[in-house]
């Protein structure tokens, strides 16, 4: 049995108006042919994938194409999305016959004039690979599923947890793909798109409406008729024309069976509607005052608006300027992706005393510089090990630790993953818990600072990640959706 394998993700934020380039795909290692099982083999998808083979006992032989992989940041740039396009089309050509394709993509990334980049790739692969060769699509559960995906491919996966667990969902998907080759299953596909649009600080898994919401899906995965049900809560930053959440069942043939849930499904999340609505984030001074008080560190301080997990720019000063205008004691972790600042703390050099204007580099729609003086106590660049993510080793680009009062910044020029793990700081010879606060550029990827962490506050600030969905200057997004209007019916008409 021969199965292509092919992964390219990106999460798009459209109010992130810097471009993705293929730059920011190669910080997190571009690989191709035989590159994706070496270097990628034990993580993310691909472990997933290599793993449901070692344990189906099966003689598989599986063909890698690509793997690339971008932090979420804005729309791909055109070159890009062409690039991968060549990269698609070539690698399955040149692959020969496949019993299958496990294809897997973000679902959220947009590029510059398109919507719907995995829509566009996901078609391609059908062209080349016609009709009769399943295609196992897996995506993230921020995914915006579109009728395009859903047209051409056989059956979908989506994450099954947030925090995110990549290795269960090609650990799933596999599964499945190789249940569809070998037990020569028929999937039928049932989506239904649910207007909808809510902030990101219910979107855990653990607990409150999404695990009720998830917990229905596992249950109707109860009855063997049914291969896959996924909810999909759209990442609340897409200003797309199809956009919304999405339900997706699939069963074995049972076309009625899978309309009858896609309904159930999508009806459970639009009963808890109000429920994904309440708020948990606190105003930005209240924050780092609570923060501050605490007895024992390290609380982290959520900097929601600047998630750069969501794909904000990472330039936010908001947490910065109250902790300096308040004079708190600290000490702080914080950090930032500012290539110009990086450009003048490498001119001044290591031990310099500079004064500069940090913040709002890129996302200037939501900050505005603030001038600090600071000290640079290390420079560095080049590729950074992780332990314990997706990916072994990230680069940052140059990288300046920069003391600024009590508040220590890592400032990159790269967007890697900015702070939000501590193998990060650790890298530039910073231990996390000699601080008392750590800022975090995400509002949920928390775990990686779990170990160390004595508290959690999610601070309420602007920017391109913000919970504030009502203030965002959509422009594309379907209308009516709620809350951005309200109204009682999920089925109504919608522009």
């Amino acid at each position: 049995m021969r199965i292509g394998l092919i992964h390219v993700a990106q999460e798009t934020n459209d109010f992130n108006p810097e471009l993705t380039t293929l730059r920011d795909y190669e910080s997190f290692g571009l690989h191709l042919g035989a590159d994706v099982v070496d270097k990628c083999g034990g993580m993310g998808q691909v472990g997933g994938h290599l793993a449901a083979i070692t344990e189906s006992g099966l003689s598989v032989e599986t063909v890698p194409i690509v793997r690339a992989h971008a932090v979420a940041g804005g729309r791909v740039d055109t070159a890009s999305r062409r690039y991968f396009l060549d990269v698609i089309a070539r690698g399955l050509e040149a692959a020969g016959r496949l019993d299958g394709l496990h294809l897997q993509l973000h679902g959220a990334c947009a590029a510059e004039g398109l919507d719907d980049v995995e829509g566009e790739q996901a078609e391609l692969c059908r062209e080349i690979l016609g009709p009769n060769v399943p295609i196992l699509l897996g995506l993230d559960h921020h995914a915006n599923v579109t009728a395009r995906m859903v047209a051409s491919v056989d059956a979908i996966v989506g994450h099954r947890t947030q925090p995110h667990d990549p290795f269960d969902t090609g650990l799933i998907g596999m599964r499945l793909l190789l249940r569809m080759v070998q037990e020569k299953l028929s999937p039928v596909i049932a989506m239904r798109k649910i207007p909808l649009v809510t902030h990101q600080e219910k979107f855990l898994t653990a607990h409150g409406p999404m695990k009720a919401w998830f917990d229905r899906a596992r249950e109707m995965e109860k009855d063997p008729r049914v291969l896959q049900a996924a909810p999909f809560p759209m990442q609340p930053w897409l200003d797309v024309e199809e956009g919304g959440w999405t339900a997706v069942v699939v069963t074995d043939g049972d076309r009625a069976l899978a309309e009858r849930l896609a309904d159930e499904l999508a009806d459970h999340a639009w009963s808890l509607r109000d429920a994904f609505l309440e708020r948990e984030a606190i105003g930005v001074d209240e924050a780092v005052r609570m923060a501050d008080a605490e007895p024992a560190g390290v609380v982290v301080l959520s900097d929601t608006g600047d998630t750069v997990f969501g794909g904000s720019a990472g330039d936010s000063n908001l947490l910065l300027e109250s902790m300096l205008r308040q004079k708190i004691r600290g000490p702080v972790l914080m950090p930032m992706i500012a290539p110009k600042v990086v450009a003048r703390l490498f001119e001044a050099g290591e031990g310099a005393t500079v004064t500069l204007p940090v913040g709002g580099e890129t996302a200037s729609r939501f900050f505005s510089p603030l001038e600090v003086t600071g000290t640079v106590r290390r420079l560095g660049e080049g590729p950074v090990r992780i332990a314990g993510y997706q990916h072994g080793e990230v680069d940052m680009g140059r990288t300046a630790v920069f003391e600024v009062g009590p508040v220590t910044m890592l400032i990159s020029e790269l967007r890697g993953v900015a702070g939000n793990l501590p193998d990060v700081y650790r890298a530039y010879g910073i231990e996390p818990t000699d601080y008392k606060m750590a800022v975090l550029k995400t509002a949920s990827n928390f775990q990686f600072f779990a170990p160390i962490t004595s508290r959690v506050i999610r601070a309420d600030t602007a920017g391109p990640g913000q919970s504030d969905v009502y203030t965002l200057p959509w422009s594309r997004l379907p209308r009516p959706i709620y809350p951005l209007e309200t109204f009682t019916d999920r089925t109504v008409s919608r522009s």
